[in-house]
């Protein structure tokens, strides 16, 4: 079974990640802060050791002989003055042992020390040595004081960065808020309203725009939708309005048999129309949800028009017109709905055509690997407004309303559907008292699902 995760505020979260953040680096500050003073103190005591070494020398180098015992003690003692960290233990050749300042032995911190031996020629015939102390008690008590100042001031600042970051985020997010309350104010009726990105920052303008790119196809998609609804209600209401028209009156007084008939073949005509409606309509429905041919075949297109020619001949030869092919495509496709495609257009042809006239079924290739199919009329040239829209559901142009009843309006939008379900596109052009609507297929294979 699935988890879902719970929500979490992206305020908290961002504020707990800056102080977090903020904390680390004044963290890793004050460390290196502390670690160069350690070093700077351990330098200096170094330093200050080797220097007093040279002067101890240097002092003792200078006697031609060594002084009396209370001379050098005075002398060491003057020598430590200002330096009361240091200390210092003097061995003579002749064994006697002098010392001034800090006692190793008494000290409750670490303690350096450094020795060195005493020039023979400074100190007799035979050598002497000397150690100088320093107590670090001094700088350990300051490096102490200094990291307790450190810890106290990193965790204050991370304290104030977290507390600040918190108030920037929540003047970072109120731009979302407005986004918020505006989003509560669309309605599902009018979705014709946009959202106000200018008051966004950049980062939310793309999500703004495609948010009001996807209201502008909802708010299409209603509207056709509602369009559709009115179209449907409209073209099945007429049929059963006369099937209610008709059963009335066949029921209002007794009639033969063969009157029983007339009205039972007039009925049978208004349900085999509405029937025609609504498996057109299941049809585009799995267009419309995407659905690809389902059956993978080589079809020739110009033998494929000649045989819905042949079908069509009777209506062609009613309407005192006659059709040709012109070209010759093979493309991969299911037969049966290219078949109903060209069906749809040579039937629509027919009802715009000018008696007298030729229609014209062409195939020819295209740019990009495309084949085309298209039926070619005589007729009243089509305004641009209606060329846009002849594939729409229902919809019927002008010089069609005549024979509306026979004809609901869904023909060129299977022809649409059925080139969506191959890959392809439908187009449309009229000009010059010449009307040509088709669709482009590709010459590969289809998507096969």
């Amino acid at each position: 079974m699935n988890r879902v995760a719970s929500p979490h505020s992206l305020t908290r979260k961002l504020s707990i990640w800056l102080a977090l953040q903020a904390f680390v680096v004044l963290g890793v500050v004050c460390a290196l802060v502390y670690a160069a003073a350690a070093l700077t103190l351990a330098e200096r005591q170094d330093a200050t050791l080797v220097e007093k070494k040279a002067m101890v020398r240097h002092m003792l180098g200078k006697a031609a002989e060594l002084p009396s015992s209370g001379e050098l003690v005075h002398t060491l003692n003057d020598f430590l003055i200002g330096h009361e960290e240091l200390g210092l233990v003097l061995r003579l050749p002749d064994g006697r042992l002098f010392s001034a300042g800090v006692s190793p032995d008494r000290s409750e911190h670490p303690i350096k020390r450094i020795d060195f031996g005493i020039e023979a020629e400074a100190a007799g015939a035979t050598p002497g040595s000397a150690t100088l102390y320093m107590d670090t008690a001094p700088d350990a008590l300051l490096l102490r004081r200094l990291a307790w100042i450190l810890a106290v001031a990193a965790v204050a600042g991370a304290v104030l960065a977290s507390l600040g970051s918190a108030l920037l985020v929540r003047r970072a997010m109120s731009p979302l808020k407005l986004l918020i309350r505006q989003v509560q104010a669309l309605q599902a009726e009018d979705l014709r309203e946009h959202l106000d990105g200018s008051a966004q920052p950049l980062e939310l303008q793309p999500l703004v725009e495609q948010f009001n790119a996807l209201l502008l196809r909802l708010d299409s998609a209603y509207q056709h939708l509602e369009a559709f609804n009115a179209d449907v209600a409209h073209e099945l209401n007429t049929p059963l309005a006369m099937l209610v028209s008709s059963c009335q009156l066949g029921l209002q007084r007794s009639r033969s048999s063969e009157e029983m008939r007339e009205i039972l073949a007039a009925n049978l005509e208004d349900l085999d129309r509405m029937t025609a409606i609504v498996r057109d309509m299941l049809f585009l429905a799995k267009a419309d949800r995407g659905n690809r041919v389902s059956q993978e075949s080589v079809v020739d297109l110009a033998v494929l028009c000649r045989e819905v020619l042949d079908f069509h001949e009777a209506v062609l030869h009613e309407a005192g017109l006659q059709a040709r092919i012109d070209g010759h495509a093979v493309v991969s496709g299911d037969p049966g709905l290219l078949q109903r495609a060209l069906s749809n257009l040579l039937s629509n042809a027919v009802r715009h055509a000018r008696p007298g006239t030729q229609i014209v079924v062409r195939i020819a290739g295209a740019a990009g690997r495309r084949c085309s199919l298209a039926v070619e009329n005589q007729g009243d040239a089509l305004a641009e407004r209606e060329l846009g829209r002849i594939f729409e559901r229902f919809y019927r142009a002008d010089s069609s309303r005549r024979d509306g009843g026979a004809h609901h309006g869904l023909g060129l939008a299977i022809v649409a559907a059925i080139a969506r379900m191959h890959g392809g596109q439908t187009f449309a052009r009229s000009a010059d008292g010449i009307t040509t609507i088709g669709l482009l297929l590709p010459s590969g294979a289809p998507t096969i699902r």
